[in-house]
């Protein structure tokens, strides 16, 4: 099955017109989220509850996993990572319980680029999350240099740790490539971040304002149309998930490329339209 949706459910005013969207009207148009609140934070089970009332049966998931499992933020003092991913498995429990969840995401910072000592990292982290489908963002193109990337394909695969496929801008030597490389039979993650160069670089406190600030073309869309009837050739479920949001333009790509597809989910939650 294709999934289509976008990061985060709040921020997309097209849906509703309103300033913020809540889950069960981002669920009445799409039939999957990544969040990243637990990427700061583990949710509390009332919290993840609620999403689990709020969305249909078929509504799926993605969550980051804990910014300390991906060397953005220290591990606190007084516990282990065995502690940290125990704690974190045992809150979003429910979600994997009822079939919620789609996997999680663990992205990697550009700095963790491709040694020995990361992929032993990589070994450790599957294994402290062996009990649920964990996929895998690079942000440094030598996990994808020709030197090592077939090497890097067999590990992930020997794994089963699903390589996300990362669409960013195309034209600086710090990003990485589309690689539509499928690693996990399971699942596939792509993860479209807009092709902005000049918003990529930028830097400080409204970075967040110009990193993502893309609308893709009606053109580009009909490319990941194609890659997505490749890819279900390859896996049995594949997650296109719009990040780019920095101007507004995720869900509307979102829904062009639902068209583009001629998909027809269901089993969303009732619009407001629906209701009258």
């Amino acid at each position: 099955m294709i999934y289509i949706g976008c990061t985060g459910f709040e921020e997309h005013q097209v849906i509703t017109g309103k300033t913020k969207t809540g889950l069960s009207e981002y669920a009445s148009q799409f039939p999957i989220v990544e969040l990243d609140t637990s990427f700061y934070f583990i949710p509390t089970q009332q919290a993840i509850k609620k999403w689990i009332r709020e969305t249909p049966a078929s509504f799926r998931f993605i969550l980051k996993v804990p910014g300390i499992f991906t060397t953005h933020h220290p591990l606190p003092e007084n516990t282990t990572f065995q502690q940290e991913a125990q704690r974190f498995l045992e809150r979003i429990a429910p979600l994997y319980q009822t079939g919620r969840l789609f996997c999680v995401l663990a992205q990697f910072p550009a700095r963790f680029t491709c040694t020995s000592e990361h992929v032993t990292y990589l070994e450790e982290l599957k294994q402290l999350f062996s009990t649920i489908p964990l996929a895998i963002e690079f942000r440094h193109r030598s996990w994808y240099d020709k030197r090592y990337n077939k090497n890097m394909y067999r590990f992930m695969y020997a794994h089963q740790l699903s390589l996300v496929i990362v669409d960013e801008p195309k034209k600086l030597p710090t990003t990485v490539p589309l690689d539509p490389t499928i690693t996990n039979k399971t699942i596939g993650v792509i993860r479209l971040h807009g092709r902005n160069d000049a918003g990529w670089l930028h830097t400080g406190k409204d970075a967040r304002k110009f990193r993502t600030l893309y609308r893709y073309s009606q053109e580009e869309l009909q490319e990941f149309a194609t890659l997505a009837k490749e890819l279900t050739k390859k896996t049995a479920d594949v997650a296109f998930i719009f990040n780019n949001n920095s101007g507004g333009d995720a869900a509307e790509n979102a829904r062009q490329l639902i068209q583009l597809l001629e998909i027809t989910y269901h089993d969303l939650n009732p619009s407001q339209l629906d209701l009258f």
